[in-house]
């Protein structure tokens, strides 16, 4: 079975959690995708949980090893991937996220409507914070955002569009556009800015729907702490972190 539109879905260590994400996968409201996750050379059971889950999966599911580290690294081989095996339209989210049900046929609807790429809403998962965390990352990304569109570098005439933050959990993108813009950085995270500016070089054609929703984790804050995670999303990397907090 072959279908035009791939989720990309890259992992690294995620056994614990990439199986709720494959569920949240299944509760789509639009199930005509395959499924690729891009294995980046983890040392957990991840590729296991996601072979278990082909027995009962809705969708073509594949699994694919990237051994060179980076997010970008993953993101890159599984679009580039998928575009080989006849992909038309390329959607991604990560191994630690849930999207919620109408997000696949959100996407699809952007894509095929004219956009060369669409951009969604990132809300934090119910299951890791209280209201006081949630309030916190939706602050988070409100000034992250703010930050970005003033911030000089990523202003200027060679841009066609807007800047508006995006999350590389929660994008689309056209076959043809991803090609025509270069790609993902081959590289750790953060790469998000830079993918979106490359984008933003080849065409006006972004959109922002409200209807891709995907809850994103937020063990990140945990992990570096607020100053650090509000020194991450403004951009200013993780320091002596690792740049991947699992």
């Amino acid at each position: 079975m072959t279908t035009d539109l791939w989720v990309v879905v890259p992992a690294y260590n995620e056994a614990a959690r990439i199986s709720a994400t494959m569920y949240a996968l299944a509760a789509q409201t639009d199930r005509d995708f395959t499924l690729l996750v891009v294995d980046n050379g983890s040392t957990d059971t991840t590729s296991d949980a996601v072979r278990a889950f082909t027995g009962c999966a809705p969708f073509p599911v594949h699994v694919l090893t990237e051994p060179e580290k980076g997010v970008g690294c993953a993101v890159d081989t599984g679009f580039r991937h998928a575009i080989a095996a006849g992909a038309r339209l390329l959607v991604r989210t990560d191994a630690d996220c849930l999207p919620r049900p109408g997000w696949v046929a959100a996407a699809r609807a952007a894509l095929d409507g004219g956009a060369g790429m669409a951009c969604g809403r990132i809300t934090a998962r119910r299951d890791e914070h209280g209201p006081v965390g949630r309030a916190f990352f939706a602050g988070l990304v409100t000034v992250a955002a703010a930050f970005g569109r003033i911030r000089p570098a990523h202003r200027g005439a060679g841009y066609l569009a807007p800047y508006r933050m995006h999350a590389g959990n929660n994008m689309a993108i056209t076959a043809d556009l991803y090609q025509a813009c270069g790609g993902m950085p081959r590289r750790p995270s953060p790469t998000d800015r830079t993918f979106l500016n490359r984008v933003r070089s080849t065409t006006a054609a972004i959109t922002y729907s409200r209807d891709m929703v995907v809850e994103n984790s937020t063990r990140r804050i945990r992990a570096y702490g607020v100053v650090g995670t509000a020194k991450w999303y403004l951009d200013r990397g993780s320091g002596p972190l690792s740049p991947d907090p699992r």
